[in-house]
């Protein structure tokens, strides 16, 4: 779910299953084209094919939380990935939740399921100079919803998540956004 390529011993390793379960699986979606795998050397290493793939995972593990139907383990017990991490592009974790509370909290971001940035979310953001109407013109939606899969409820996606979106170049994120508010 964060981007990484994993063979399929990691994969499995992690899933709790065995290698010729895991490498079953794995092979029906390649066979889908919901992963990309690239070869080095013997291993071979897979990744989702893209971030509307991960979308479907995150939305069975809402789901499955709204349900009652949820795993024993949450997430890692790592406190730091807990706290911040990037969900493919975006802030994700504790704070990337607390970004999009914030954000809704002050009124520059409305709704639940589709989120729409509000005229004063456009002055908010314009003033970090991220130009919005470059963001709109992708195929991106400019700000979406996103199931953090520890905190089990939403942080910011889509062409507004990510922390490049504010001139920033570290990919973990700056810490800028949340402390302006």
């Amino acid at each position: 779910m964060d981007g990484r390529a994993l063979t399929v011993s990691e994969l499995a390793e992690a899933a709790g299953v065995t290698i010729h379960t895991a490498s079953g699986h794995l092979s029906k979606l390649d066979a889908a084209n919901l992963l990309t795998a690239e070869k080095q050397g013997r291993h071979r290493y897979f990744r989702l094919s893209g971030p509307d793939v991960a979308q479907v995972p995150e939305a069975l593990t809402g789901l499955a939380q709204r349900t009652g139907a949820t795993r024993v383990r949450s997430g890692p017990q790592d406190a730091a990935l807990r706290a911040a991490r990037v969900c493919y592009d975006h802030l994700a974790g504790e704070r990337g939740v607390e970004l999009l509370n914030e954000a809704r909290q002050r009124g520059f971001i409305a709704g639940q399921e589709e989120l729409v940035l509000t005229d004063g979310g456009r002055a908010f953001f314009g003033r970090f100079g991220i130009v919005l109407a470059r963001l709109g013109k992708g195929r991106r939606p400019i700000c979406r919803a996103c199931l953090d899969w520890n905190e089990r409820r939403s942080h910011l996606g889509a062409a507004l998540g990510p922390p490049s979106c504010h001139g920033c170049s570290r990919r973990d994120g700056c810490g800028v956004m949340p402390d302006v508010w």
